[in-house]
């Protein structure tokens, strides 16, 4: 192909189906992944099936694996907001250097956990049946933190939003665990997500996350209020 032509496919412009299904098999990518408005099912209002890699009947079921290479293929943001999450801390053994290390290398991150303080917590604590121990493990889950509350690039935030499910963004892609009523975060559900389009179920999720974020407040300002353990 010329040149031209394909700077005008990077520009935006969608080549004819049979050049599409050439240029997939070359790349061995998938031909709506290379070009996602071609999916009528990505119209506003339509159905975004083809947003979803997998499905999980309990987030303890996501391979280890999985998790780790979202944490590390991620280059641009990770958008992380549930009550406490300590496992992700939990994946690798410097999971914070780790992390740390991105925000130098410029990747924006941000963690929203519950304020431990809040209403919203001891509710979820009694829902989950869970003796009284939410608050401390949202404790433990921010000193595991560590340097990562001074790195420029990293931003904390604690929140005071009941929710009804967990949002952990890579870059594009995204694990979300819808609440089961009664079930612990690790058997609540999962869904495995990549962004396609603008309208489906990948951006009503990442609103979310911004809806929360824009009503969190800065953990810093928690650290002397004495919100850690």
């Amino acid at each position: 192909m010329d040149a031209k032509t394909v700077n005008r496919w990077l520009a935006g412009r969608v080549p004819h189906r049979r050049t599409r299904a050439v240029v997939a098999r070359i790349l061995d990518e998938p031909e709506d992944l290379l070009w996602p408005q071609t999916r009528p099912d990505l119209a506003p209002g339509a159905s975004a099936t083809a947003e979803v890699q997998a499905a999980y009947a309990h987030r303890a079921d996501i391979p280890n694996d999985l998790w780790t290479s979202l944490l590390l293929g991620a280059n641009e943001q990770i958008d992380i907001a549930g009550y406490a999450y300590p496992f992700v801390m939990e994946l690798l053994p410097d999971a914070a250097d780790v992390l740390a290390a991105k925000c130098r290398g410029g990747t924006r991150i941000r963690l929203a956990f519950a304020d431990p303080d809040c209403p919203h917590v001891a509710e979820r604590d009694s829902l989950e049946q869970m003796n009284g121990t939410l608050a401390g493990r949202i404790r433990n889950a921010l000193n595991m933190v560590g340097k990562l509350a001074d790195t420029p690039g990293c931003d904390i935030g604690l929140h005071t939003s009941h929710l009804y499910n967990s949002v952990f963004r890579f870059d594009d892609k995204m694990i979300v665990t819808p609440y089961l009523f009664r079930a612990r975060g690790y058997q609540h559900p999962a869904l495995h997500l990549r962004k396609l389009s603008p309208k489906g179920i990948f951006s009503s999720f990442a609103e979310q996350f911004e809806q929360i974020w824009g009503s969190a407040t800065p953990y810093p300002q928690g650290l002397s209020h004495g919100l850690t353990a």
